[in-house]
C-alpha cells in the first residue's frame, strides 16, 4: 500500500510571474528537503503543467503531514520586505487529495505510474475542482473516508485564515522543533510563538495528525 498526493495551484492563471516562480522554486526546495527527510526510497515528486505536482509515499502513515509541510511551505511565502511582521495574507495555496491503495506498477516517471492509489487521488482531485474543498483523501474504506473528509474540511475551514506568520509556525512546528527553536529559527520572541501558535490551531491539527498516522498503521501498513 502507497499513498499518492495530487494537488493543484489555485487559481494559478492569475499569478504574476515573480509569485508563481517563487512559489514553484519553494515547491521544488520543499520536495528535495522531504526526499533528506524520508529517503529517496520512500517519496518521489513531480511538478508537471507548471501550475500542479504528484507525489508517491511508500509510507502512507505520513501522507497527511507530508501534506501539510508542502502547504505550509508555500503559505508562509510573502513578498514584503520585512523581518518584523509577516501577518500577510497567503498568496498561493493548493487543492491536495491524497489516495492510499495499491501500485500496480511503477516508472522512473510518475506520471507512467499506476495502480489503485493514482486513481483515488486523481479522481478525488477531479471532484474539487468546482467547490471549496482543499484537501480530500480517499481510501477503499468508506468510513475512513467519512471521517477524515469531515476533519479535513474542519482543517480548511481552519487553515483558510492563516497568516503567513501561522503558516511559518505551523512548517517548523511540523518539523518537530520546540517553541525555543522555532523562536530562533524565525527571529522572533518564544512567547510570539506560542501566540502564533494558538491562533494557528496547532494543537488540533497536531491530534488530526496523530489520529491520521494511527489509523492508516492500523488499516494500511499493519494489516496482514
Amino acid at each position: 500500500m502507497i499513498a499518492v498526493l495530487t494537488a493543484d495551484l489555485i487559481d494559478s492563471t492569475h499569478y504574476e510571474e515573480e509569485i508563481l516562480k517563487t512559489v514553484l522554486n519553494s515547491l521544488s526546495e520543499e520536495f528535495e528537503k522531504l526526499v533528506a527527510q524520508y529517503g529517496k526510497e520512500n517519496v518521489r515528486f513531480n511538478i508537471y503543467r507548471g501550475d500542479s505536482f504528484q507525489g508517491i509515499i511508500n509510507q502512507p502513515e505520513a501522507a497527511l503531514e507530508i501534506m501539510m509541510q508542502i502547504k505550509t511551505a508555500v503559505n508562509k511565502i510573502h513578498l514584503k520586505k520585512t523581518k518584523k511582521n509577516k501577518s500577510y495574507s497567503k498568496i498561493a495555496d493548493f487543492k491536495m487529495a491524497i489516495g492510499i491503495g495499491t501500485l500496480d506498477f511503477e516508472r522512473d516517471s510518475i506520471s507512467e505510474s499506476n495502480g489503485q492509489a493514482f486513481l483515488y487521488s486523481g479522481r478525488t482531485l477531479d471532484t474539487m475542482n468546482n467547490d471549496s474543498r482543499k484537501t480530500m483523501i480517499k481510501t477503499e474504506y468508506e468510513e475512513i473516508n467519512e471521517e477524515f473528509n469531515t476533519a479535513f474540511y474542519l482543517m480548511d475551514t481552519l487553515t483558510e485564515k492563516w497568516s503567513t506568520a501561522s503558516a511559518e509556525v505551523v512548517y517548523y512546528l511540523l518539523k518537530n522543533l520546540k517553541e525555543r527553536e522555532v523562536a530562533t529559527a524565525i527571529g522572533i520572541s518564544q512567547s510570539a510563538v506560542n501566540q502564533r501558535k494558538k491562533a494557528a490551531g496547532w494543537d488540533a491539527i497536531e491530534g488530526l495528525l496523530i489520529r491520521f498516522k494511527n489509523v492508516v498503521e492500523t488499516s494500511f501498513v499493519n494489516r496482514k
